[in-house]
């Protein structure tokens, strides 16, 4: 955590639900300070909460609703909704925010917030620092509202559908899905609706699997982080194409016609080639995270492009996009953000435009997937007990640069902590698949071994 937060990282506030800092009185006031630091002098503040499919939601969506009211704003409830449909909402409706329940790619017990500002972007670091702040001040329990001024809670009853048309909308409408077998994995999540009722509207014959929520089974052994069901049923079902969305539907996983998964970066591969060659892709640049893979910079490079890398989370792709004019982005975990159609990852709006390009080349993705050239990349995470500065490890430090040396230009080291779990992330590419996986395992245990209280 930096830039004055604590209980904020790169994807919001994140924790085990019933513990701090996920807990009903933590998020309650956490949503006094929303509303507080977004309030409008001159109306009543208006603030969408939209959730996913944990059984912890339900606490938390009245919990922050508890809150908001309590300082004078109203609050619109969207019920379960992708995350991107969520920002849609906020910014369609005119909000002044939009608030997040879910742990994206999480188990079940973890739970989140994260904050749309009334554009439908992330709020940047520095107002959830401010928010931070204020939950802290005695200045937030002088600004709750008298008896007489507190807000109202009303649900918006047709969010989905009009999130569904949200997303239709992005497909070009000189083509249709007609004749498209497609399996869509809900991941028992936020996109379990309304991910299967996309495809089909514009003309697909759909399979959906993990699409009956209980609270529990949220991303469990399903959805973008475990893609090998989707796969199976593709090739079982003879499909065109698999889409695994994540938990909050704000990332997906892709599956070929055979069954093979196409990550992020081969899909930003795919998308980027096709916009250079159509004078699409502003300033020819494609922006991603550290952590894609290097054939992704040489398959756009080839393409007449350049790649500009930011800090893992799509939070920073998005602002690297705003700030320099860049219209496509993402990371290698699926989180793709075409801001000509979104102001944040949409798993739903990136595999429409991945079949766009199937439709009018028709050509299938295992061909299409051969745009870029993947080299070697292994990704070792460890538990670690605390998050001690890398640069405060000189073992570690010395290991690195001794991997380096051996790797020369053909490949690079990145270690780094996770901004959303109590884990560190060792990722090497180089062209010895057997020797780079050795290195990420001795780093790891490193990392672990320094790491421990």
């Amino acid at each position: 955590m930096s830039n004055g937060r604590s209980l904020f990282g790169t994807d919001g506030m994140r924790g085990v639900a019933n513990l701090e800092p996920m807990t009903s009185a933590t998020v309650m006031r956490l949503g006094m300070a929303i509303a507080a630091r977004l309030h409008q002098e001159n109306r009543h503040t208006r603030i969408a909460i939209g959730k996913d499919t944990r059984l912890s939601g339900y606490m938390f969506e009245s919990a922050l609703a508890s809150g908001i009211v309590a300082m004078g704003a109203d609050v619109w409830l969207t019920g379960p909704l992708p995350t991107p449909g969520i920002a849609f909402i906020t910014a369609s409706m005119r909000c002044d925010a939009g608030v997040v329940i879910s742990a994206s790619h999480n188990p079940f017990e973890d739970n989140g917030i994260k904050v749309f500002a009334r554009d439908g972007y992330k709020l940047p670091d520095h107002v959830e620092a401010e928010i931070e702040a204020l939950m802290q001040s005695p200045e937030l329990d002088r600004r709750v509202a008298p008896p007489g001024d507190v807000g109202y809670s009303r649900k918006i009853e047709d969010a989905r559908g009009r999130y569904i048309v949200y997303c239709k909308a992005t497909f070009p409408s000189e083509l249709t899905l007609d004749g498209m077998r497609i399996v869509v994995d809900g991941a028992h999540g936020a996109g379990y609706r309304v991910g299967p009722a996309v495809f089909e509207e514009l003309g697909a014959q759909v399979i959906a699997i993990h699409t009956k929520p209980d609270g529990k089974n949220i991303n469990a052994n399903a959805g973008a982080l475990h893609p090998r069901t989707m796969c199976e049923a593709v090739r079982l079902h003879e499909a065109h194409l698999g889409v695994a969305l994540d938990g909050d539907a704000d990332r997906l996983v892709l599956c070929d016609e055979h069954g093979e998964v196409v990550d992020g970066d081969a899909v930003m591969a795919l998308c980027a080639t096709r916009m250079i060659a159509e004078n699409r892709l502003a300033k020819k640049t494609l922006v991603t995270t550290v952590m894609s893979n290097i054939g992704l910079e040489r398959s756009v490079r080839a393409a007449g492009g350049s790649v500009v890398r930011t800090q893992v989370g799509d939070r920073y792709v998005v602002e690297e996009m705003r700030k320099h004019g860049y219209n496509l982005g993402g990371e290698q975990s699926g989180h793709l953000v075409f801001l000509d159609h979104a102001t944040t990852g949409d798993g739903i709006v990136a595999a429409l435009r991945v079949l766009a390009i199937m439709a009018r080349e028709g050509r299938p993705l295992s061909e299409l997937a051969r745009v870029m050239t993947r080299t070697p990349q292994v990704l070792v995470n460890t538990p670690v007990e605390r998050k001690v500065p890398l640069d405060q490890l000189p073992d570690l430090q010395r290991m690195i640069a001794d991997v380096e040396r051996q790797l020369g230009e053909d490949g690079r080291v990145l270690v780094r902590y996770s901004g959303t779990e109590s884990k560190a992330r060792v990722m090497i590419e180089g062209m010895d698949e057997a020797k780079i996986r050795g290195w990420a395992d001795e780093l790891a245990g490193v990392l672990a071994r320094s790491c421990r209280n």
